[in-house]
């Protein structure tokens, strides 16, 4: 629902030797995660302040009081440890949605509260925005950035729920790749083009706005109405010429 689209989603990059969290690193010791978990919040920081090119390795090491040699077991290169940081970024929003969405019965209310939710995060995280900015510019190569192999990852909840609105009736019959796929340019531009121009809106100004239009659309019902008629015109015009 809050994501654009991307097809063949590829495997999400785990930190550590890629094993999981819990393996064996190289030095035979067992990997702590929480230890990786405060690594990547200190990196995601340095990352966003001074770009990948001007990140030092050893200020991240001095910052957490470790070795650098620790950051190189872990990760094993500082391009891993930036996107492994950029993962870290997507798991934490989507999170953060999944606990402020949950509790929310009506899944008309849980929709406008994941779009507020959406806005609000990066909001308070500009670094969020500025590792996945970073990521699309410095690995073009990737044929799936993290933004987009999260989003598709947590989209089967949000799929259920649009197709039980149309089932009963709340929610119009449109295909719902079609609702998920709008919906997730429509905040993924908004929120990208807001940090870019360095506009200040609050957040919950920038979601109801969305939520106000793509509920209520811009028509009035006069409107709808008239173009209704016109169209079956133009249907009955087309069949009588056949």
């Amino acid at each position: 629902m809050l994501f654009p689209r991307v097809n063949n989603v590829n495997t999400l990059y785990r930190p550590g030797t890629g094993q999981g969290p819990g393996s064996r690193g190289r030095d035979g010791s067992r990997n702590n995660p929480d230890r990786q978990e405060a690594i990547l919040d200190e990196a995601i920081r340095l990352f966003a302040d001074r770009g990948y090119a001007e990140a030092d390795l050893q200020v991240l090491a001095d910052r957490l009081d470790i070795g650098k040699g620790t950051l190189y077991r872990h990760f094993g290169s500082k391009e891993k440890l930036f996107l492994a940081s950029a993962d870290r970024v997507m798991r934490r929003i989507h999170e953060y949605i999944t606990a402020v969405t949950a509790p929310v019965a009506d899944p008309i209310e849980r929709i406008e509260t994941g779009i507020h939710a959406y806005f609000k995060y990066f909001a308070e995280h500009p670094e969020s925005v500025e590792m996945l900015i970073q990521e699309r510019a410095l690995f073009r190569d990737r044929k799936h950035p993290t933004y987009f192999v999260h989003r598709e990852a947590n989209l089967d909840r949000w799929r259920s729920l649009y197709r039980d609105l149309i089932g009963s009736g709340r929610v119009r019959d449109i295909p719902v790749e079609q609702i998920l796929d709008t919906m997730g340019d429509l905040l993924y531009g908004a929120m990208f083009v807001g940090y870019l121009v360095g506009r200040r809106e609050d957040p919950a100004a920038v979601a109801g706005r969305i939520i106000n239009i793509v509920f209520g659309g811009i028509l009035t019902e006069a409107e709808k109405g008239a173009r209704a008629g016109t169209t079956k015109a133009k249907r009955a015009s087309g069949r009588k010429k056949a």
